[in-house]
């Protein structure tokens, strides 16, 4: 995507540029077979994620399934011709209710009050999956997951890639990641259910993400902790557009695949670039270690190209949008955390 704007007037100028499908992704989506679910639809990424879809391939019936408790969300979706069904996906007769289409896109898990209700994180991140997956057992289904489920790697590196064996370090959070992985591995092996499980590492909006976290602590002069000192990051509408695509690169039994940025980007320097862009001097608390969550994203380069968005862009648009007062979805990323506790 060449033609990148200089930065967005509006939250509805933001939506329709992060929705708006690449000749890449209308090709891909149309080379794949049957209809589109997403599961876990009503999230941060999920509704920018559906209506991707439904502009990608307005052919096919996208259909967006969450608890919907925020009626604006459902609004959003059925005005962009996304089918919104409501079901709480640990109630096993209720997803049993559901349709199966050919294609699935996972998004449902809990993170944050993890600390809180540790039986719930589980419940949503590992027995969830394993009813999703037995319901869909011949559908596609690409689940999003987490760099989470990584130990942490020295920074000096370019992260772990896929071979790398999932041993978060302390933290129920991460270990019941893992756990979602291993039921969708589970089911894919018992049903040959092609799939790919998505290692996410912080997609970027400017009204959350890493960067919209930065900016905000420099605006509102707030130290910045450098103890988790190095990140990968991506461009939110790049995420969603890997995740689409990855429906015709599903393998079975399912796979990882990492999906982020290629660089290691630095929380001290993005700090300084964002204390640039809105004439604030960064205050800077703790110092970095050799150590971060950190992966390695040559597969993604090798199946979809390098990111649309670069991150000098992304710095450019969250200070743009922070300074001039634009909206937040209040929701930090923690990103400085180390223990494993949110």
């Amino acid at each position: 995507m060449t033609d990148l704007p200089e930065g967005f007037a509006d939250e509805a100028a933001l939506d329709d540029f992060m929705t708006r499908p690449s000749p890449d992704l209308i090709a891909d989506l149309k080379s794949v077979g049957g209809d589109v679910t997403v599961l876990g639809v009503g999230g941060k990424m999920g509704p920018s994620l559906a209506i991707l879809a439904k502009r990608a391939a307005p052919e096919k019936r996208v259909i967006g399934v969450a608890r919907f408790t925020d009626a604006a969300v459902k609004a959003r979706l059925e005005a962009a011709g996304v089918e919104t069904v409501a079901c709480d996906l640990l109630d096993r007769a209720a997803v049993a209710r559901l349709e199966v289409t050919e294609n699935v896109i996972f998004m449902a898990g809990r993170k944050f009050g993890s600390s809180g209700n540790q039986p719930l994180t589980w419940a949503m991140n590992a027995l969830v999956p394993a009813i999703v997956a037995e319901h869909f057992a011949k559908a596609r289904i690409v689940a999003f997951s987490t760099a989470c489920v990584y130990p942490f790697v020295d920074i000096r590196h370019q992260g772990a890639t896929e071979a790398t064996p999932p041993t978060p370090p302390p933290g129920e959070y991460a270990a019941s990641c893992v756990g979602r992985e291993r039921m969708f591995e589970y089911y894919s092996s018992r049903f040959d259910t092609p799939g790919r499980l998505l290692r996410l590492s912080y997609a970027i909006d400017m009204r959350y993400g890493v960067l919209h976290d930065v900016a905000t602590l420099v605006r509102d002069g707030q130290p910045i902790s450098v103890a988790m000192g190095h990140v990968n990051v991506i461009w939110q509408g790049d995420a969603n557009a890997c995740a689409l695509r990855a429906l015709k690169h599903c393998t079975t039994p399912t796979t990882p695949l990492n999906v982020s940025g290629p660089e290691v980007a630095s929380v001290r320097a993005m700090a300084a670039a964002m204390g640039e862009r809105l004439d604030r001097k960064p205050i800077i608390e703790g110092d970095e270690a050799a150590t971060a969550w950190l992966v390695n994203t040559a597969e993604q380069t090798r199946l979809f190209g390098y990111p649309t968005v670069p991150l000098a862009k992304l710095l450019d648009w969250t200070a743009a949008w922070v300074k001039s007062g634009g909206g937040s979805l209040g929701k930090p990323t923690h990103f400085e955390v180390r223990d494993g506790n949110y």
